[in-house]
């Protein structure tokens, strides 16, 4: 009784954002739903999978290899994975380490695992056998499933292993590895007497570590599942939609936009598992072909977009959005110019489901994160707490109480004491920093660790990358902070050129020309740094920390790089 009406409750939450006629019905409308027991496997899942028409997923390769598998195929595979898992010894709370590329076994195995109650920690393939090991000590894993690529960094670990009860591979049997089609053998109906709680743990996420060693952040069975209806809501996702999200598995965007956002809504899951580098232009063809009608992918991909003639496609898209870092204004109207669809832009964290979006319909400010999510109470704060008026800058925070969010984090398992860092009072707090305007529209800023003073003038490094992108030469940037003996700081840019554009003299005077024209003096990069690539996490995002470290290292050598170049070489020349 107690699943029945907590699955109940859910629909009811669920249909409220798929029905409503706008943001603010949405907002209004909305509640977290109350559950007492629920597994969204076992609990929604396999209910909606009786009623779906149309397919969970379509899959596609680059070998000319696809298949479509009906929601019914989905819950029938995943019990006979959860019943192979049960053989092997694994129960509720055993924790399985996920290292699959964008397969369809990925997906299987993520419920199946899901309905025998094991905890699920999904890992990116590039991980180094120092990276697994780290996960399978701090995670406490007892089964690894993986690839044939992978097993070999796997076994590195050596004594380690001799804790997991089984590892399994997608693939033929090999030494101690078993194979993961002998799970075909199993029956494909699934039963258990265990219950879950919305507090039991469901998923375990390693973050990016941009700026100290990864956390590990617990979610539950209520958290990610039920939470990510605002994430289902931000995308504009109906049933029966194609969505396509670019993301590699082993990262939150990717449970986020490829699993619980589609399937909350009965939409069908596009994937596209290329081999080797993302290619744009086979990833936009394939969005053409599929007709896909939803995309969600990161600033990254977007900008990669662009270096192709975008106006040549026909696209049937409904819905773009963008997550995982903020979007530069310019991408959203370059993008606009090209295909005449708007990118909504949305926020959250591995730590939350999406908490702050450009909602559908909702007109879209370039530069702005949106508003905050049904279900969310958000604030900005300053550094004793408080919180602070319209237009005032501090750091973005989740109101709990009197009452938490269902779409946040249990809490850090380590290290734990970063916990008393982000739950403060009544707040958790984000370390992002951003203001509010008189409409309720988010600006963001800069995460706390990036932004610092110059002359007393506080610089943030995603206000100067955004001016930086209007210039027609650069692709990316990242700003930093270099040491000065006047100012303390000034703004330095490492930047990546399109491939026209030579690394030379005449290119950095250019660019120095169109930030005196159209950058405040107190603010505008100093010294330039031409490179061909950036340092960034697996997941994208860039290690501003490694280059700050790089920055203060070159300036207290008092050397200069060979493609650095410093605006007082074109002193005269500038005027």
């Amino acid at each position: 009784m107690k699943i029945l009406k907590s699955y109940k409750n859910f629909v009811e939450a669920r249909n409220i954002l798929l029905n409503a006629k706008g943001y603010e019905e949405a907002k209004e409308k909305f509640f977290w739903p109350h559950v007492e027991e629920f597994n969204w496997a076992l609990d929604y899942f396999d209910k909606m999978a009786e009623e779906a028409s149309g397919p969970a997923i379509l899959y596609v390769d680059d070998e000319g290899g696809e298949k479509r598998v009906s929601y019914q195929e989905l819950k029938t595979v995943s019990n006979k994975v959860a019943n192979f898992l049960k053989e092997n010894g694994l129960m509720k709370g055993d924790r399985i380490l996920l290292l699959l590329s964008n397969c369809i076994e990925l997906f299987e195995t993520f419920l199946g695992a899901m309905k025998l109650g094991c905890t699920i920690i999904p890992a990116s393939l590039l991980l180094t056998t120092k990276d697994i090991e780290d996960r399978i000590l701090r995670g406490k894993i007892k089964c690894v499933i993986t690839e044939k690529e992978i097993i070999e960094k796997v076994d590195a670990v050596g004594n380690l292993l001799k804790f997991l009860k089984c590892k399994i591979i997608v693939g033929d049997k090999t030494g101690s590895w078993k194979s993961y089609y002998e799970s075909d053998d199993f029956s494909g109906s699934f039963k258990t007497s265990e219950q879950f709680l919305p507090t039991d743990e469901l998923l375990i996420y390693f973050t990016s570590g941009t700026t100290a060693k990864p956390k590990l952040v617990l979610h539950t069975h209520a958290s990610y599942p039920i939470g990510h209806l605002t994430t289902m809501y931000w995308i504009g996702l109906k049933r029966g939609y194609l969505h396509y999200n670019i993301s590699a598995p082993g990262w939150a965007k990717h449970a986020w936009s490829s699993i619980f956002a589609p399937w909350n809504a009965g939409a069908t899951t596009f994937i596209y598992n290329y081999k080797g580098k993302f290619d744009p232009k086979k990833v936009l063809s394939k969005i053409e072909e599929y007709e896909v009608e939803s995309l969600c992918a990161p600033p990254t991909v977007w900008r990669l977009f662009l270096l192709e003639e975008l106006s040549k496609y026909t696209f049937s898209l409904k819905e773009a959005v963008s997550a995982g870092e903020p979007l530069n204004p310019e991408i959203i109207e370059r993008v606009r110019k090209a295909t005449s669809i708007s990118i909504r832009e949305g926020y959250g964290q591995t730590e939350t489901t999406l908490q702050i979006g450009t909602f559908p319909g909702m007109e879209v400010r370039p530069g702005s994160m949106g508003k905050e999510a049904p279900g969310f109470n958000l604030g900005i704060v300053d550094n004793e707490n408080r919180e602070l008026d319209i237009r005032e800058e501090g750091i973005i925070a989740v109101k709990v109480k009197p009452s938490k969010p269902i779409g946040l984090m249990k809490c850090y398992l380590d290290p734990f004491e970063k916990n008393f860092e982000v739950f403060v009072g009544q707040w958790y707090l984000t370390g992002d920093m951003a203001f509010k305007d008189n409409d309720g529209y988010f600006w963001f800023i800069g995460r706390v660790d990036d932004i610092f003073k110059s002359s007393d003038y506080r610089i943030s490094p995603f206000e100067l990358e955004s001016e930086l992108l209007k210039h027609q030469a650069i692709v990316e940037a990242a700003v930093v902070a270099s040491p000065d003996e006047i100012k303390g700081f000034v703004p330095k840019a490492y930047i990546i050129l399109k491939n026209e554009y030579p690394a030379k003299e005449e290119t950095a005077f250019n660019i120095f020309k169109f930030m005196k024209d159209n950058i405040a003096p107190y603010k505008r990069p100093r010294i330039i740094e031409f490179v061909t690539e950036l340092p960034k996490t697996l997941s994208g995002k860039i290690k501003r920390n490694e280059l700050r470290r790089r920055e203060s290292e070159l300036r207290e050598s008092n050397k200069r790089k060979e493609n650095e170049y410093f605006e007082e070489d074109f002193r005269k020349k500038l005027g």
